[in-house]
């Protein structure tokens, strides 16, 4: 961030802090609004398992990263304060008073589900109500094929505590040694290679969940000695790298580093109702996590390992419809010659209902192109399984010139990306890694072609990962274009991250942190001055989170001009809408459902009542928050074929407007409240998924009409 933008933000501070919702009590509001799903009748029963097991998943991650970020700042006594106002101690207490409701209720949630399974056949069986037959099946089962696994230790001075990772469960006994009646301690780590569940023979789905299957058998593990007490914990690590700055090799400092974060700091434990005080004191002491927040479960332990029984299960009965992503038309109509189809015209794939075998036959192409000369890409998260890496393996094999632009900061992703680092390298791959401060997030591909005498680039810009598997589950963006001036863009922007040549001149593309949060405040002045002229004035746009205090403040300032704001945020949001002389034009909701809403849309009116032909419409790989706007590389792209600029203002964006199945409403207090259906019931997801999009019909279907969608209540 540049030292004018350091003076604005200080300004920013010095305003009222109620003028923004804390981040992260924010973030846990949305959990709670997937949370909600798992209760939602409309979904079929293991959907509703899944989203519980999603709202476990969730929060791991949260405390694993935020939670753990902020108790860094209260051990090392910064007097850091967030937007609202609050230190970190003051945010420490008031997120475990919210987390603690939260995990209540994913404890009833599982209780209710739990009873509604066993109704159709699918049951997580106690150890005391199993059958005489279901008893002898599991003795001889743990004795053959999982104790073998098991490794019980002493606590005592010539065995120190073992180590427990991050997501580790382990279960924690006092006993006593009936040959000479010393007390012992015991600590028995449950491997990740062990199932949670066990399946219980039969013809029922019976389940037996792996603590109360071992418990149910000490005399096997600990013959000769008497139980007085016993308990079981999941440890909770701070799992984020830090960069060191001054790091001499990026690669060996992520290895270091991931090799480490298994060790982070204990940041919350996790107790199972009943578990002695004296073996919890044992543990926080063996675990040095006297700093730990400490939980009690009423029930289960580990919410995110229900997601197993929903894979196990092949009960499409009670999974939402299977769904097969369709190839646009326009693909089809040429044979599957997708450079024909670009150059035919500009194009948007919408995934996931629209397939992502679009992205990786571009690339196979490419590859296999005797034309082709030159592939560049970027990568953020590519996934285990990606058609996208052996794209470009097989390119550098066919002796084309590929560059790679492999992102190792992708949390949680880290290891695997090094890995694909190395494929790619030994493939031939230019690999580059990037800006030490940046993340490279742009999600970028670049193919020149050689046509007759001159060159021609084909350019993809996508608003998600090149990822096979979230491909299908998020709903995001895949524009494809042959414009030259997007391609001159797009080799500033790679000469930019491999050369740190400063991008000059740039003619269509937008790019953090050079100049985006520049044009983006300008557009939104844009739209103040229109309000002012006694022009039409509206924004809407789409994004996962809302976060950035000065965009909240020019968004404060616009509505107060009198422009008509529309935001769909799916998660965090710290804006206040509705409050009168501060935000009395801004309306927020957030969609939750089938999908993950994952694409980030941008629209002004541009002196049009919206949505108009003359708007200015842009996707993105940026949220509207610090973080992407000063300290990661992203793109903005606006769309002005007037075919796809359609699709994505009036069919995509007011698709997401108008949807009031999966809608939340946000009001000035922070309370978010389901939208009625009403008379006319509208689902995004299910229109997107019967309906073909815009611009990827072909000709083949221009007779077609797709269904007019009309916004009641316009910006």
């Amino acid at each position: 961030m540049n030292a004018a933008s350091d003076i604005k933000v200080a300004a920013a501070k010095e305003k009222p802090a109620s003028r923004f919702f804390n981040r992260e009590l924010s973030w846990l509001a949305f959990n709670r609004r997937v949370l909600e799903e798992a209760g939602n009748v409309a979904h079929p029963l293991l959907e509703r398992l899944r989203f519980l097991s999603i709202s476990g998943t969730n929060l791991d991650e949260f405390f694993s990263v935020r939670v753990a970020g902020l108790k860094e700042q209260q051990l090392e006594g910064l007097e850091h304060h967030s937007h609202d106002g609050l230190t970190a101690g003051q945010q420490l207490e008031k997120i475990s008073e919210a987390a603690d409701a939260l995990i209540a209720d994913q404890q009833r949630t599982w209780i209710e589900l739990g009873e509604r399974l066993a109704e159709v056949g699918i049951e997580v069986a106690e150890a005391s109500n199993l059958t005489e037959a279901e008893r002898e099946w599991l003795r001889g089962h743990l004795a053959e094929q999982i104790l073998p696994v098991l490794t019980p230790q002493a606590i005592d001075p010539s065995h120190p505590f073992p180590f427990v990772p991050h997501l580790g469960f382990a279960l924690v006994f006092s006993m006593v040694d009936t040959a000479d009646g010393e007390p012992v301690s015991e600590v028995l780590m449950i491997p990740a290679s062990v199932p949670r569940f066990l399946r219980l023979p039969g013809m029922k789905s019976r389940y037996l969940a792996i603590d109360q299957a071992v418990a149910a058998h000490l005399d096997l593990l600990f013959p000769g000695f008497q139980l007085i007490g016993a308990g079981a914990f999941r440890v909770l690590r701070d799992t984020d790298i830090e960069i060191e700055e001054d790091a001499e090799d990026l690669v060996r400092h992520f290895r270091s580093a991931i090799k480490q974060r298994r060790r982070g700091r204990v940041i919350r434990l996790e107790f199972a109702a009943g578990t002695p005080v004296e073996l919890e004191t044992l543990v926080r002491a063996g675990l040095s996590a006297e700093h730990a927040l400490i939980a009690e479960s009423g029930g289960l332990i580990g919410v995110a390992d229900l997601g197993i029984l929903v894979d196990k299960e092949e009960r499409p009965d009670l999974k939402f419809q299977p769904y097969t992503p369709r190839l646009p038309e326009r693909i089809k109509e040429h044979g599957g010659d997708c450079f024909a189809a670009i150059r035919g015209k500009d194009f948007i794939v919408h995934h996931p209902y629209e397939s992502f075998d679009v992205v990786v036959a571009f690339l196979r192409q490419a590859a296999s192109d005797p034309d082709v000369i030159a592939i560049k890409q970027t990568l953020y998260r590519a996934g285990k399984q990606s058609a996208i890496i052996d794209a470009l393996v097989a390119a550098a094999e066919a002796g084309k010139s590929v560059t790679a632009v492999v992102e190792l900061k992708a949390r949680f992703d880290e290891e695997q990306n090094l890995l694909w680092a190395s494929r790619l390298e030994r493939a031939g791959v230019q690999v580059v890694y990037g800006f030490m401060e940046w993340k490279t997030h742009a999600k970028v591909s670049m193919v020149v072609r050689r046509e007759g005498a001159v060159f021609r680039t084909y350019c993809h810009f996508g608003t998600g990962n090149y990822h096979p598997t979230t491909a299908r589950l998020y709903t995001d963006l895949s524009f494809f274009t042959a414009s030259k001036r997007a391609a001159r863009d797009a080799a500033k922007l790679f000469n930019f991250i491999s050369g740190y040549v400063p991008p000059k001149g740039l003619e269509l593309l937008t790019l953090s942190p050079v100049t985006l949060r520049e044009k983006l405040t300008g557009w939104i002045d844009g739209e103040i001055a229109n309000a002012k002229a006694g022009k039409p004035a509206a924004i809407w746009a789409k994004m996962n989170s809302l976060v950035d205090p000065l965009i909240i403040d020019k968004l404060y300032e616009a509505s107060e001009a009198g422009v008509k704001i529309e935001l769909i945020i799916r998660g965090v949001c710290c804006l206040r809408p509705g409050i009168a002389g501060m935000s009395s034009n801004i309306r927020v909701k957030s969609i939750v459902g089938r999908f993950l809403e994952h694409s980030r849309i941008w629209c002004f009116a541009s002196g049009a009542r919206l949505p108009h032909a003359k708007a200015r419409v842009l996707i993105s790989s940026a949220d509207w928050m610090p973080r992407n706007l000063d300290r990661r590389v992203e793109v903005a792209v606006p769309l002005e074929n007037a075919t796809v600029h359609a699709q994505v203002l009036d069919q995509v964006m007011v698709a997401n407007l108008i949807d009031n199945e999966q809608s939340w409403s946000l009001d000035g207090s922070g309370n978010y409240t389901r939208v009625p259906a009403g008379k006319k019931p509208f689902n995004l997801h299910t229109y997107f998924m019967t309906n073909p999009s815009l611009s990827g019909r072909g000709q083949a279907l221009e007779g077609k009409k797709v269904p007019k969608l009309r916004l009641e209540q316009g910006g």
